[in-house]
């Protein structure tokens, strides 16, 4: 870093919180003795009631406050927990789409249909996604049990002794009479329910039922079922609209933010996730793989 000399510390009066005061809406410094130190940090919050900056309190955090994300006050609810239940040990996954499909390659409407599989360039992808995760140690392979998904997870799995699991909770979203369709034809035949679909998904239906909003809830199922698992580095093989579900509720997006999100074929996520059941998303739709021999270790 050099030899240059370290900064000296500012006095712990030279930059005092401002707060306001009453019936003014200039801010002053707040006096010492209504600061609380907090390990290293010095906690002032400020209460003021709807009638304006006339009535203000000065409150202190609770000492059993501690939380998660770092000591800071007044998180709660910043970060939500995805098994409501303390783990035996913080976990690390890995999501990765599955690589190029027929029905990618053809433009159609996918879902939950098994007729979709991997084109000569999807296997490829696989076995790119195979090779730069080589230096990973994987406790356990989740993966979709629809053809395209298995197929990638299969080829990425090949030669590993630890288990390779399918799970219902990881298959695509089901869109009934669209699935198979060419998106061309698609938006033709039904222009209003491909366009819902399209531009405002969480509202899309069919019959009542509403496939955006049963993925959050299989996303969430999901994701319980593979954080109870017992390990700590785990390797999911899935398809792209359960993979958006997937991220959204682990950084609490509800399903109007779906298409906030893309994730390449073989496009690569990492979370790491706390013993409370609360993630962190690392990296999103990595796909230096898909353009070089680089390998990830992490």
């Amino acid at each position: 870093m050099g030899s240059g000399s370290l900064a000296t510390r500012p006095s712990p009066t030279a930059f005092r919180p401002p707060v306001p005061t009453p019936g003014r809406g200039r801010l002053h410094h707040a006096p010492p003795h209504l600061w609380k130190r907090t390990g290293k940090l010095r906690v002032l919050t400020i209460k003021a009631t709807q009638t304006g900056l006339n009535d203000v309190s000065v409150q202190s955090p609770p000492d059993n406050e501690v939380s998660v994300t770092g000591a800071a006050y007044s998180f709660r609810g910043a970060t939500t927990s995805l098994t409501n239940e303390i783990l035996t040990s913080s976990k690390k996954i890995t999501l990765v789409r599955h690589g190029l499909s027929t029905w990618n390659a053809e433009s159609r409407v996918q879902g939950s249909s098994n007729l979709s599989v991997l084109t000569e360039i999807g296997v490829k992808q696989a076995e790119k996604c195979r090779d730069a995760l080589a230096n990973m140690k994987f406790d356990v392979c989740f993966s979709s049990p629809i053809s395209r998904a298995k197929s990638t997870a299969k080829i990425i799995w090949q030669g590993k002794e630890e288990p390779l699991v399918f799970l219902d909770s990881l298959k695509e979203a089901h869109l009934f009479f669209l699935e198979g369709m060419t998106n061309a034809d698609a938006k033709k035949q039904y222009p209003e329910l491909y366009t819902k679909w399209r531009e405002d998904p969480s509202n899309f239906h069919v019959n009542g039922i509403y496939p955006l909003r049963e993925l959050w809830v299989t996303a969430r199922r999901a994701w319980e079922e593979i954080l109870l698992t017992p390990g700590e580095n785990f390797l999911v093989v899935t398809h792209k609209s359960i993979l958006r579900a997937l991220i959204c509720t682990a950084v609490g997006l509800p399903p109007e933010r779906f298409r906030a999100i893309d994730i390449n074929n073989g496009g690569i996520c990492v979370f790491t996730v706390n013993k409370q059941g609360e993630a962190m998303l690392q990296a999103l739709n990595m796909t230096a793989h898909m353009y070089s021999d680089h390998t990830y270790q992490y």
